[in-house]
C-alpha cells in the first residue's frame, strides 16, 4: 500500500501541502524568494509552525513583494516585530529586508530563478529513496547554493535550510518511492 512521506503525518494542512506543493518544481522567482524566506524563518522550528503562520507572513511582508519589502526601514521592522501572527525574530526580519534587496539585484542581473536552478543544472534531481532514513539533510548542491547565497549577503541559508528549500521547490524529488506523489512529481521534471 502506498503511503505518503512519513514527515507529513495526519494534520490536514500538512497533508495538503505535501500532496499539492512539496516537491513540485517552482520556477517563479518571487515564489522562490518567498519560500527561501520562510525556510529561513523555520530555522530552529518545525515546518508546520511556519505553514500555520504562512498567510500571516504573506500579509505582513506585503505579499512577499520584494520591491516593497526592500524599502522597509527600521520603523517598519519594528512594526513587524509586534505581529504575533509571525515569528518575531529581529534578525530574521532584517534578513528578509536585506534579502529583498539582494533578490532585486540578482533578478536584474541574471534572474533569481535561473540563479537558484543553476545549482541543480536547471532541472530537478530525481532521487529514489525507499525510506525517510535514506533522505539526506544536505548535499553538495545545497552546500554550493548556501555558500553562493551567503557570499551575496543572504542570511539564514545554511546547507540544511537550502536542502529543505530545494526539496520544497522541486529542485529535488525526495518523495519516497512508495509515496503516491513520487511518480507524479517525477513526471513534472521538464524544466519550465
Amino acid at each position: 500500500m502506498n503511503k505518503r512521506c512519513g514527515w507529513c503525518g495526519e494534520d490536514p494542512l500538512y497533508v495538503a501541502y505535501h500532496d499539492t506543493e512539496w516537491g513540485v518544481p517552482e520556477y517563479d522567482g518571487r515564489a522562490l524568494w518567498e519560500k527561501l524566506v520562510l525556510d529561513g524563518f523555520q530555522a530552529g522550528l518545525s515546518w508546520i509552525t511556519i505553514l500555520r503562520k504562512r498567510e500571516n507572513f504573506r500579509e505582513e511582508f506585503d505579499g512577499f513583494d520584494p520591491e516593497r519589502v526592500a524599502r522597509w526601514d527600521e520603523a517598519r521592522i519594528e512594526k513587524a516585530l509586534t505581529n504575533p501572527g509571525i515569528i518575531r525574530h529581529r534578525g530574521k526580519i532584517a534578513a528578509t529586508v536585506r534579502g529583498a534587496k539582494l533578490f532585486l539585484e540578482i533578478e536584474e542581473s541574471e534572474g533569481f530563478s535561473p540563479f537558484l536552478w543553476s545549482f541543480v543544472g536547471g532541472s530537478p534531481i530525481q532521487n529514489g529513496f525507499a525510506s525517510l532514513a535514506d533522505v539526506p539533510t544536505d548535499t553538495a548542491e545545497s552546500l554550493n547554493m548556501s555558500k553562493a547565497l551567503k557570499k551575496r549577503g543572504f542570511n539564514f541559508c545554511g546547507p540544511v535550510i537550502t536542502y529543505a528549500f530545494m526539496q520544497a521547490t522541486g529542485m529535488v524529488n525526495d518523495h519516497v518511492t512508495d509515496c503516491p506523489c513520487h511518480a507524479p512529481v517525477r513526471a513534472l521534471s521538464v524544466a519550465g
